[in-house]
């Protein structure tokens, strides 16, 4: 029984274009500066979500920590993941 080709086809132009033009960008594409302040920013934050609402303006922060091991004492990773959020409403 022979394979049709053509949707295998038209499946791998579409992700070899795809990857192509990731390939592009990344190649391209100049590395942003690290701000400290921005650094400290996440590093402050407690672990979980939390809002705080002004008079304008909403600000957000998330934070989760976590470390996962393979097996009880062997090799691990920390996972530290943060964000930072604002919204503000401006009548004009």
């Amino acid at each position: 029984m022979p394979l049709p080709i053509a949707p295998i086809a038209g499946v791998a132009l579409r992700y070899g274009a795809l990857a192509l033009a990731a390939y592009a960008i990344t190649r391209y594409s100049t590395p942003l500066r690290r701000d400290q302040r921005s650094e400290d920013a996440m590093d402050e934050l407690h672990e979980g979500v939390h809002f705080r609402r002004d008079s304008e303006q909403v600000n957000g922060g998330a934070r989760m920590k976590r470390t996962i091991r393979v097996g009880p004492a062997g090799p691990g990773i920390e996972i530290d993941a943060s964000a930072l959020g604002r919204i503000r409403f401006r009548r004009v």
